[in-house]
């Protein structure tokens, strides 16, 4: 089916050169909009003109209002992701919003959508069927969770007469140049250091980027301010089905070793204080953050973005694991 033509319009896209944010240029690009990617080297500059856009040699401390001269979108991708440093989740996550956010204003954007995450609700508990009425929780326990709250909530209480500002929220992002999930664990496979946690039962949602890209386009026309959207495929699976799938279509079989959540939580946790009282930069061998994560379910629900802004998710999880597959043996 025919998907209809939104009216062109000029995006500013930070994270352009990331597997998320890269995806977001080659879809709007494609589509017939005008896109700006922030870039912070020469290489990046190079990924954003491969990917279709212009790139914008800046960071989120050396941005100007010049830069956004004539933009009507602005898509923050960008992101502090890994790591034990606080202050660096808080300069990148919080404060590099508020200034984008500043700038935006400053420069008459009209729109701004955050790439927000799942995980700002989550604190190390299940969630089953969630929507957008969720609440933050009271006591966050991860740097990534709660600066990512901390930003989104920054984002929807930006929105007035001046800027429409909201959030689209996608749940485990996988597809073409994913650069975490499937090589991180591909990687621990090959070193012999994989193993399910209680089995891989646990049900999740998943989000194929190309429906992610989908829906951060609609929302730049059509989503409400002050508002969140979750994004995600139809199907649903369970930890271990999908990643088995995922990683099989990268030519790489999973062992059937499992180890228990309520071992490995802890462990994770104790091993971040180690590395905190060494003060180590590097990233410890364990995250709490990803195994919490990957020891619990987490579904979404995705009514509002269906019947707010007429999303529906563009690739099946068939389709991109079929896609995924015919690239690796095209690689061989």
């Amino acid at each position: 089916m025919r998907r209809p033509m939104l009216r062109p319009m000029r995006f500013f896209i930070t994270g352009a050169t990331g597997f998320v944010g890269g995806h977001l240029v080659e879809h709007l690009t494609r589509a017939g909009h005008d896109v700006r990617g922030m870039a912070r080297s020469e290489a990046g500059a190079a990924a954003v003109r491969a990917f279709g856009g212009t790139p914008v040699t800046a960071d989120l401390d050396t941005i100007s209002v010049a830069a956004l001269d004539g933009v009507d979108v602005i898509v923050h991708a960008a992101a502090q992701l890994t790591g034990l440093d606080r202050a660096a989740y808080l300069r990148v996550n919080v404060d590099g919003t508020r200034r984008l956010l500043d700038l935006a204003r400053a420069a008459g954007v009209r729109r701004f959508v955050l790439i927000g995450t799942e995980a700002a609700l989550f604190a190390g508990h299940d969630l089953v069927d969630i929507d957008e009425t969720h609440p933050y929780p009271a006591r966050p326990r991860y740097l990534y969770a709660e600066t990512k709250a901390l930003a989104e909530q920054l984002v929807l209480a930006a929105d007035g007469p001046d800027l429409t500002a909201l959030s689209v929220r996608p749940r485990l992002v996988w597809g073409p140049r994913d650069t975490s999930v499937a090589p991180a664990i591909a990687e621990m496979a090959a070193r012999g250091r994989f193993r399910w946690i209680d089995g891989g039962r646990q049900a999740t949602s998943t989000t194929h980027v190309r429906n992610l890209a989908r829906a951060v386009e609609l929302a730049a026309e059509r989503g409400q301010g002050g508002r969140a959207y979750f994004v995600a495929d139809d199907e649903r699976s369970t930890m271990r089905a999908f990643l088995t799938r995922l990683l099989a279509a990268r030519g790489v079989t999973l062992p059937d070793r499992s180890a228990p959540g309520a071992v490995l939580r802890p462990l994770a946790r104790a091993v971040e204080g180690l590395w905190r009282l060494l003060r180590r930069r590097s990233a410890p061998p364990l995250s709490s953050f990803a195994i919490d994560m990957l020891s619990r379910s987490v579904t979404v629900r995705t009514d509002r973005a269906r019947a707010e802004l007429g999303w529906a998710p563009v690739i099946s999880v068939e389709e991109g694991l079929r896609e995924l597959t015919s690239a690796a043996k095209g690689a061989i």
